[in-house]
């Protein structure tokens, strides 16, 4: 995914490198500070790598550690490391990542379209350009590519992809599922109107563009919902947009028991 699509990423981003004066030289003594400081297997906070660079001589102020951050993801030199308390940290990614595929960019738009569809399917083509951030030509190409493990279905005169042997199997209804904040379930696609009435979009997502976590029941979203976690309890309070059945409830009460076995508390629900 880097070698496919960082290049169209770092062109994007070349006129604020440019305001921040990032230039070419800036970039490789600051990917040098931070392999001396990083290989051996070393994580270092944020801060951490931001005083790596202070002390090569590189500032950081404004948005600039950020960027460099970001631009030495994009080479595939850092990534995210283990929680230190409540830190992120960042590694050295060929100290912590086993080698991946290496593909010719057609094997690789093919790979990259049936992953999502394998995943988010039914979806269409501008679901896939908006997911993957790849121009419109190089979506079609790719899905065009993919088109032997895929297969087409019409949906309200608009083709729909989906995963060859991807043939769906009816859950139980009601199903209900408690949904994080920013799930893909919501922003993998470049419309929500299959899943979120538009009328109570305004109620997941705030003026501001934060997505808050959502109760979805048999594959819509009927509401949201907010956790309390305390050292002895999870307190779960869902926030529906409609009055629930007692058969909703009951689902309801098992998606927030899921949730408190994961975080090996007891649930409230109120």
């Amino acid at each position: 995914m880097l070698r496919l699509l960082a290049p169209g990423i770092i062109s994007g981003r070349a006129g604020r490198h440019r305001q921040l004066g990032l230039d070419a030289a800036t970039f490789a003594l600051s990917f040098d500070a931070l392999a001396r400081a990083l290989q051996g297997s070393r994580p270092l906070t944020r801060a951490g790598t931001f005083q790596v660079l202070a002390r090569a001589g590189v500032s950081t102020e404004g948005q600039r550690g950020y960027h460099i951050l970001g631009r030495a993801a994009l080479e595939g030199l850092i990534c995210f490391g283990p929680m230190q308390g409540k830190e992120q940290t960042f590694v050295w990614l060929d100290e912590w990542v086993p080698p991946g595929m290496t593909l010719d960019r057609d094997a690789a738009l093919a790979e990259l379209a049936w992953r999502y569809v394998a995943s988010h399917g039914p979806a269409a083509l501008p679901d896939f350009a908006w997911w993957s951030g790849l121009p419109m030509r190089d979506a079609r190409a790719a899905l065009e590519l993919a088109a032997p493990r895929l297969h087409q279905e019409m949906m309200d005169g608009e083709p729909y992809w989906l995963a060859a042997d991807g043939s769906a199997t009816g859950s139980p209804s009601p199903a209900v599922h408690l949904l994080p904040a920013f799930d893909e379930y919501l922003l993998g696609y470049s419309s929500r109107d299959a899943v979120l009435d538009p009328q109570t979009n305004i109620e997941v997502v705030s003026s501001n563009g934060v997505f808050r976590p959502v109760l979805v029941i048999d594959g819509q979203v009927t509401g949201i919902w907010k956790r309390t976690i305390k050292r002895d309890r999870v307190d779960i309070r869902p926030i529906p947009f409609r009055p629930l059945s007692e058969s909703e409830n009951q689902a309801l009460v098992c998606a927030a028991n899921r949730f408190g076995t994961f975080l090996a508390r007891p649930v409230s629900l109120s």
